[in-house]
């Protein structure tokens, strides 16, 4: 099941929703105890330690959300869609339970600003302030009512209004100055009132980071999830980053440490009018809780509808939505009472250390993903937003480290809880798919690189994730290098090679000889080289070809392209390629034949790609190949150029088409660098190409059967003014979007 209905929100939803959640309940009622209790460079550190976690997480999130669609559910899509829906559930019902747990701890927060009124209650009534849950309880119901009679659709108005009321309180605490006449500078950076245990300081705190990811939650609701949600996010991190670190030196220098980390509504003594801060306090407050309670019901109806619960008659009823945006009532429901028992509790310190190690599972998590996917190598993942690699990694660990610091006990509970959910869920939920691809990729590219040295590998045979596995087959080895060197450019980052050099003889003692120093010699050739080598003795070619049909792959199955080569000019071995062509298409191999010209490969500056009319399956591959070859360091400078020959009624439909083919396969090759040229009766195509190509680096072209058939040879034939030529042929169109 899908969420196909949305509400259409931008990136200011995304951005309102994380800033208001980030700019919350910590900042008013604890920053100023952080400061007291570690001081302004601890703080600074808390900040900078928790931001080590938030924005490799931001930039994670990004990076996954532009390389594939996103629906609804957020963050729980993602990991779900990377891992699979096994692990993605254990993840993702934690990431929930934090979620609706946030709402509690907002809600405990808002009642705190309701202390301000303690000394009026005092002074004028003589009333002692009642316990908070007085305030709480009756402020979570009047959320819960206008959530299930209103929807997001309230909640994103209301946020409009909260985050005005945050702004211009921040602006009046920044203009304040200090909290009493007679207050004196503070001591040194370090200085604080007591050794406050670090680690429980910060576990206090870093809830108030945690809010960058809260306009995730809302990507089913998002026009563009792919833009609004990299935008809103990342600004929304480094925004409130900066805010938190000028509180720090703020509050720093205009209150006393003492009061820093007993009063905490100390904030209100600096303010250029003190009762903006428990009414900013109070909205900032009630924006996150609605931020939270627009998020955990949306992430618990995605959950239902990749059916992680037990019975049918559950999933349904919480994937169930109302409205014409599929608002998730029965979900809200669930949330709200999860909310409500922990409202009771009315703790906040310890409600925060809760939140906090289920967030820092979930970002670990996502920093993983990122990272592994930095490694898998797959060709489809192209994200248009790329983190690195060791930022994500840098992620992960700390999360790790920081659960153990923060809380061993609840770390390890946390953990245990995710993996009995893990294996709970594969009781009656039997599919590994999505955690196996991403782990086959990252494992795919360990082991390729391992094993081409020990000359072994692991293959992905998924169509979607193509990647090459080629095996070529020359005589000519040691008169030039181009077909080697075409080997190693495809095979370098997305694929295997096998090179066999072939020897025509029969197998004997000499000539196993003869092989075995062609062998050294290749080795010596190709030291840099990641294409695994080989040398096959044969008596004839058409016994060779056989041979090499037959060869498995360095990953241990298949190959699923045969590479051939032959010199402009010398018919001989094309004549042979020609024959054996029938012999060639019953092992199902996609076939690449390169014509090797006196120019060779020239500078390595520009690639061209000519797209026929009868090019319907060839043509995605001979782009992707392109795109494969540019990716290695020695096409760094280059370009890829499309030219296609079309009749003048169809010219401009097809540029369209290979402008929006290339877009939405997120592949470096700008629209100015595709030309679409009139195919007349009387073109001569391969005029055409001659004219427009005789400076490539390499011209890729498309060739089939049929044509080989009726023309024969002269299929290969009549480009000398050419460099390097590579003719495809593909068994099945590829998937490149």
């Amino acid at each position: 099941m899908s969420l196909e209905k949305k509400a259409g929100f931008g990136t200011l939803p995304v951005f309102l929703t994380a800033i208001s959640t980030i700019l919350g309940a910590v900042m008013f009622l604890r920053f100023g105890f952080s400061v007291g209790s570690v001081g302004f460079a601890g703080t600074v550190l808390i900040v900078f330690i928790g931001h080590l976690v938030t924005i490799p997480t931001a930039m994670a999130l990004a990076e996954i959300a532009t390389n594939s669609k996103v629906e609804g559910g957020g963050e729980y899509f993602i990991i779900s869609r990377s891992f699979g829906i096994n692990i993605g559930a254990a993840i993702g019902i934690a990431l929930y339970l934090s979620q609706a747990i946030s709402v509690a701890f907002y809600i405990i927060a808002f009642a705190e600003a309701f202390t301000a009124l303690e000394p009026w209650l005092r002074e004028s009534f003589n009333i002692a302030m009642p316990d908070m849950r007085y305030f709480s309880v009756p402020a979570l119901i009047l959320l819960i009512l206008l959530m299930v009679t209103k929807g997001a659709d309230l909640g994103m108005k209301m946020l409009y209004i909260v985050v005005a009321i945050l702004g211009v309180s921040l602006v009046f605490f920044f203009l304040g100055g200090h909290a009493s006449p007679d207050f004196e500078t503070n001591g040194g950076l370090f200085d604080k009132v007591k050794n406050e245990n670090f680690f429980y300081v910060f576990a206090i705190i870093f809830p108030a980071f945690t809010g960058m990811t809260a306009g995730v939650g809302l990507s089913g609701d998002l026009k563009d999830p792919s833009k609004s949600i990299p935008r809103g996010t990342i600004f929304a991190t480094v925004a409130g980053m900066v805010i938190y670190i000028f509180m720090a030196y703020k509050l720093y220098t205009n209150v006393s440490l003492e009061s820093l980390r007993d009063d905490q509504l100390i904030m209100q003594q600096i303010a250029l009018w003190g009762p903006v801060i428990p009414i900013g306090l109070a909205a900032a407050t009630i924006s996150s809780a609605i931020g939270s309670f627009m998020v955990a019901p949306r992430t618990l109806q995605a959950l239902a509808g990749d059916n992680v619960f037990p019975t049918k008659g559950l999933n349904n009823w919480l994937y169930k939505g109302v409205k014409a945006n599929n608002e998730p009532r029965n979900g809200t429901i669930i949330t709200a009472i999860i909310a409500l028992v922990f409202v009771l509790m009315g703790d906040v310190n310890a409600v925060a250390e809760i939140i906090s190690m289920f967030f820092m599972v979930t970002y670990g998590s996502l920093c993983l993903i990122s990272f592994f996917q930095h490694f898998s190598g797959d060709p489809s993942y192209r994200p248009t937003f790329k983190s690195r690699w060791y930022i994500s990694l840098l992620g992960a660990l700390m999360c790790i480290f920081l659960m153990f610091k923060i809380n061993s006990i609840y770390a390890i509970a946390a953990i245990l809880l995710m993996v009995g959910i893990y294996f709970g869920i594969g009781l009656y939920l039997k599919t590994t798919k999505g955690m196996a691809q991403i782990f086959q990729g990252v494992f795919f590219q360990f082991v390729r690189s391992v094993q081409v040295f020990l000359q072994k590998s692991e293959k992905d045979l998924t169509s979607k994730s193509w990647r090459p596995s080629i095996v070529c087959l020359s005589q000519d080895s040691f008169e030039h290098n181009d077909a080697l060197d075409l080997m190693q450019w495809i095979t370098q980052k997305y694929g295997f090679g096998t090179y066999i050099h072939y020897h025509k003889g029969y197998y004997s003692k000499e000539t196993k000889h003869i092989a075995q120093q062609a062998m050294t010699e290749l080795k010596g050739i190709s030291k840099k080289s990641n294409v695994f080598l080989d040398t096959l003795i044969s008596p004839s070619n058409t016994s060779a070809i056989v041979q090499v049909l037959q060869q498995p792959s360095v990953s241990g199955h298949d190959n699923n392209m045969l590479l051939l080569e032959f010199e402009t000019g010398n018919n001989e071995w094309l004549e042979e390629i020609v024959e054996n062509y029938n012999l060639i298409k019953t092992a199902k191999h996609d076939v690449a034949v390169l014509s090797i010209s006196s120019k060779g490969f020239g500078r390595q500056k520009e690639i061209h790609v000519w797209i026929k009319r009868e090019d319907v399956q060839n043509g995605n591959m001979m782009i992707l190949m392109a795109y494969i070859i540019s990716a290695h360091k020695d096409w760094k400078k280059s370009q890829i150029k499309i030219f296609a020959a079309f009749p003048a009624e169809t010219m401009q439909a097809e540029k369209e088409h290979l402008i929006e083919l290339t877009q939405s396969g997120r592949l470096p090759i700008s629209a100015f660098n595709i030309t679409v040229l009139e195919l007349k009766e009387d073109t001569n195509i391969k005029e055409l190409i001659s004219e427009h190509s005789k400076n490539a680096s390499l011209t890729i072209i498309g060739f089939h059967e049929s044509r080989m058939k009726t023309n024969g040879m002269d299929v290969f034939k009549g480009y000398d003014s050419l460099g390097n030529i590579l003719f495809l042929n593909t068994l099945e169109r590829k998937n490149i979007s």
